[in-house]
């Protein structure tokens, strides 16, 4: 809206956006364990609200939040990271290298610098040549693949317990926890009682067990907000990603702040691969990440480009693949109740609020057919079970009721000097 006076134009100023108030998270993640309590009533799965289960979703999630993480931090500079993937897979191969030859901790600076050297050569084709973004990211997941597979015959195939498409057992990482609070809470877990089972299997799962790495990608979520939203260095990196011609006007020099973001971009996502190689398997493996830097693609997407939407969309697909190899088919068919009552309320809120009637009918039609799918099923066949969290990131990518804003520059080529 803008009102003209005489030969200017005065603008309206804009709305300021929305922020969700701190005091909504805790009460919002207590009506999540409220919905879960009452399906696993009417259920009697009880392995959809276990400790076991939260304690595998969280770890699960946290290759996918490095994933995720990496990407923001790209993107956010104006880059879009499509080679998250083939980081991950550099990463996979970096720390099982390390681990072998120096400890747990040598392999986790190793899927660190290998992920990086990824995040350089993106940098590199992108800033500098001007490579498509799309074209750069998918040529560097093909190469990554191909020089991991080569890496991995050429170091691990003649190691005793390796061979060309898996390398030895690696060393482990340690573990924390509280000690003595995992009996306690485990106590009341079993109790089966309503809602307070639930709420001590999460804190059972939050704090016992927990791998060092678990920890540190944690406090790297966080990290990276106040870094990005709390420091001059953040301000210029993410003016980067908005208006790189206006940064430049203020002496900022927009090649060097793309390039440290998406060098550190991979280096996280090689993090996440390192995860998957130490923690969640104990050894390197071919094809490793399965897809899983596209997901931390699709959780950075979701989560609105800001990190702790990042955290709550890997835990969501965390939580849906940990519930699959848990659970398998009948604890996924436990949660077809859930996920089709979630999508009728989001279509009657897109229509009764939004007025989005196309899309509120159409979520509530695919509501009623999960819910359909439960009532007449008992189980959920395997080879649906197996992609359940690739369907997870379609459902959610799909029927997703928030604005999302991708940085107003990424993607875009920028030359030096082009605003003069």
């Amino acid at each position: 809206m803008s009102l003209s006076v005489g030969t200017g134009i005065e603008t309206a100023p804009q709305r300021p956006a929305r922020r969700v108030p701190f005091w909504a998270w805790p009460l919002a993640l207590a009506a999540l364990l409220v919905v879960l309590s009452v399906i696993r009533v009417i259920t009697g799965q009880s392995d959809i609200s276990s400790s076991g289960t939260l304690g595998a979703a969280l770890a699960w999630a946290m290759p996918l939040a490095l994933a995720g993480l990496g990407g923001l931090w790209s993107e956010r500079a104006g880059v879009i990271n499509i080679g998250l993937e083939g980081m991950m897979i550099l990463g996979t191969w970096g720390a099982a290298f390390g681990a072998i030859h120096g400890g747990p901790w040598m392999g986790v600076l190793g899927a660190i610098l290998c992920g990086a050297v990824g995040g350089l050569v993106h940098a590199l084709a992108t800033v500098t040549f001007g490579v498509d973004h799309i074209v750069s990211g998918v040529a560097l997941n093909i190469v990554a693949l191909g020089v991991a597979s080569y890496l991995a015959a050429r170091f691990f195939g003649d190691l005793q317990g390796g061979s060309d498409v898996q390398s030895p057992p690696l060393p482990s990482l340690p573990r924390v926890g509280i000690p003595g609070l995992g009996d306690a809470l485990g106590s009341v877990e079993d109790k089966g009682w309503f809602f307070v089972s639930e709420l001590a299997a999460l804190l059972r799962a939050a704090t016992t067990d927990l791998s060092i790495l678990t920890v540190i990608a944690l406090a790297l979520i966080a990290g990276t907000w106040w870094l990005l939203w709390r420091t001059p260095f953040g301000l210029r990196v993410r003016s980067c990603g908005e208006s790189p011609v206006a940064a430049e006007t203020l002496g900022i020099n927009v090649y060097v702040y793309k390039y440290i973001a998406v060098t550190a971009s991979g280096g996280l996502a090689g993090l996440g691969g390192g995860f998957l190689a130490m923690v969640a398997s104990s050894a390197y493996r071919e094809d490793q990440t399965g897809g899983r830097g596209y997901i931390g693609l699709a959780a950075m997407i979701f989560g609105n480009w800001r990190p702790g939407g990042v955290l709550m969309g890997s835990g969501l697909f965390g939580y849906m693949d940990a519930l699959q190899l848990r659970g398998g088919g009948s604890a996924l068919h436990a949660m077809l109740l859930f996920i089709g009552v979630l999508l009728v309320a989001i279509g009657l809120w897109q229509i009764l609020r939004r007025q989005a009637h196309v899309q509120g009918t159409v979520a509530i039609v695919v509501g009623i057919a999960v819910v359909v799918l439960w009532l007449i099923s008992d189980s959920i066949p395997g080879e649906i079970t197996r992609f359940a969290p690739h369907l997870t990131t379609l459902l959610v990518l799909a029927f997703a009721s928030q604005r999302l804003r991708m940085p107003a520059a990424n993607g875009k080529v920028y030359r030096r000097g082009e605003g003069h």
